[in-house]
């Protein structure tokens, strides 16, 4: 099973990073293959076509999903929502029902704002939401700052073992439980 980790911060190794870092890290402990995919930067230069063709055959190999933004004014930074966007055009369909988690990294406020926008992509596409004992957030000015925000370590590394709960969950209820069909919607 695979996890793919969505980077949607312009830096590539910053506080966002560290903290999908952290979360790929506890998928690994519980035997969850783990990828974490830079976008931010990319799109910030311009590449938003090869990424979300990238991104697309990452999605369809993968059983879940993570994707990860700094605050910028209180909500995923701009690049994170151009590639969701455009990334939902494409392989929408390949995300249906596959487990996905948000992630938010600040100095000081605007985590939640941020999370509920990143949130309803997923709950337009029928994925179950993966969930911690916390919101899914994280704090600090650099990536050490963050390190050393104890329960935001605590709260991603809890769900990173969740997500790789609920993905063996899933597999093993496969021989017994059929999958929702999805419907379109009504227009």
């Amino acid at each position: 099973m695979k996890v793919v980790l969505f980077n949607g911060s312009r830096k590539n190794d910053g506080c966002t990073f560290t903290a999908l870092k952290l979360v790929a890290e506890a998928l690994k402990a519980e035997g969850i293959e783990a990828e974490i995919m830079n976008v931010g930067r990319r799109i910030f230069n311009g590449e938003i076509e090869s990424v979300v063709n990238e991104a697309a055959v990452k999605v369809q190999e993968a059983e879940g999903v993570v994707f990860g933004s700094p605050v910028y004014w209180a909500s995923p930074s701009g690049e994170l929502v151009m590639f969701m966007d455009r990334l939902w055009a494409a392989a929408g369909g390949d995300l249906r029902f596959k487990p996905a988690a948000s992630v938010s990294t600040c100095r000081r406020a605007g985590n939640t704002a941020t999370l509920d926008v990143i949130n309803k992509y997923f709950a337009y596409s029928a994925m179950p939401i993966v969930t911690s004992c916390y919101w899914n957030e994280i704090h600090g000015k650099t990536p050490e700052d963050v390190l050393k925000d104890e329960e935001g370590v605590q709260t991603l590394t809890m769900l990173g073992k969740n997500m790789a709960w609920l993905l063996k969950s899933i597999e093993a209820g496969k021989s017994s439980v059929t999958q929702p069909v999805w419907v379109d919607k009504v227009r």
